[in-house]
Parts: C-alpha cells; structure tokens; sequence
C-alpha cells in the first residue's frame, strides 16, 4: 500500500514539475512574441525598400530611354516596367517581376505617385530634413531636371513637422492612370526601420528624384 502512496505521491510530483517547466516556455514564448513579430517586420520592409529602390531605378532608366520630357517620357503603369526597353530589335528588362510588388500590403500593388503629388511634397520636406535642411540634387543631370519639373525647388527647412498617428490598415483607393515619378506603399502602418527620418509605410516614396 505504502508502495503504491509512494508512486502516486511522485507522479504529483512529475505532473507539478512538468506544469511548472510549461508555464516557464510560456512565459518566455509571450515575452519572446513581440520581439520576434517586429524582426518579422523589420525584414518585410528590407525587402520594400530593396524592391522600391529597384522600381526607382527602372524608372530613372525609363525616363532617359524615352527622351526626357515631362511629362511624356515618364510612364504610366508598372506595366511598362516590366516590358522593358528597346535595344535593337528587343526589349531589355529593367524590373524583376518580383519589384514590382509593394511586400508590405496584401494586395500587392504600388501606389502611384504623380509629379507635383501632395505625398510627394511632403516626402521632399522629410528628406530635406534628414538630409540637414537642404534636399539633395540628383547627379544625374536629366534626373536633376525631373526634380525641377515634378516637385518646387525647396531651399531650407526647419523640422517642425509634429508626429501623425498611423491609421493602420491599407489605402485601397485606385492609381492614378496617367505618368508617375514614383511608388508608395499602400500599407499605411507604423515602420520599423526608419526610411529618410520617416516611420510610416505609406509616406516613404521610392523615386529617383532625390537620389
């Protein structure tokens, strides 16, 4: 009898121990959570800002290719991208089909951003800001002449931009169908990593202008 006491006195004890060492992972697992949600996010948005910049620059080469007037030779869908541009008697690509996909929201679509954009405005302050006062002038000289048609020529500002609350979710308005200098996100979340100062998703732009 005593035997049996025995037994089942130390299989109370195995089941306390085992809830014990159960709740110590939960514990560590709830706490470990937000860390490794906000890794997860910092990733996403390495990835739209590679994929972003990439649009950047398939667009810089679309715009030369194609003359470089305003607004003309700028063009008017991702589509055109992703065609290419001619060279001879073929096209040459100058977007993955992978950059062509905004990574942070779940439709997968760029937004559009038109020269002399209010978005674009605002991006030109918040880079002119980050960058000390003074927004940077392309080396590109066609590039630099792009900026001059799409957005003022902004001198010095001061950072009295007060903070906005990110509305979260995603912006499901329709693209604009005529020329774009840039691309935006359509997640309109709180960022992770900062991009030009600016921490929310749907305010950075991926352009050439200020590059």
């Amino acid at each position: 009898m005593s035997q049996i006491l025995q037994r089942k006195n130390q299989a109370g004890y195995t089941l306390v121990a085992l809830l014990a060492v159960m709740t110590i992972i939960a514990l560590f697992a709830a706490a470990a959570a937000p860390q490794l949600r906000q890794q997860v996010q910092r990733e996403r948005e390495k990835e739209e800002i590679f994929r972003g910049e990439q649009v950047a620059d398939a667009i810089r080469i679309y715009y030369k290719t194609h003359g470089t007037t305003v607004p003309q030779s700028l063009p008017t869908s991702i589509e055109q991208l992703l065609e290419g541009i001619p060279q001879g008697t073929r096209k040459v690509q100058i977007l993955r089909p992978s950059a062509a996909r905004d990574a942070l929201s779940s439709s997968g679509e760029w937004r559009l951003i038109a020269p002399q954009a209010q978005e674009l405005l605002d991006f030109e302050e918040s880079v002119a800001i980050f960058a000390g006062g003074f927004p940077p002038r392309p080396r590109d000289t066609a590039i630099a002449g792009l900026q001059e048609a799409s957005v003022p020529r902004i001198t010095n500002v001061l950072n009295t931009k007060s903070k906005e609350t990110a509305p979260g979710g995603e912006d499901t308005t329709a693209s604009s169908s005529g020329p774009f200098v840039g691309v935006a996100s359509r997640s309109r979340r709180d960022s992770v990593i900062n991009y030009y100062g600016i921490d929310r998703h749907d305010h950075w732009i991926f352009t050439p202008l200020f590059r």
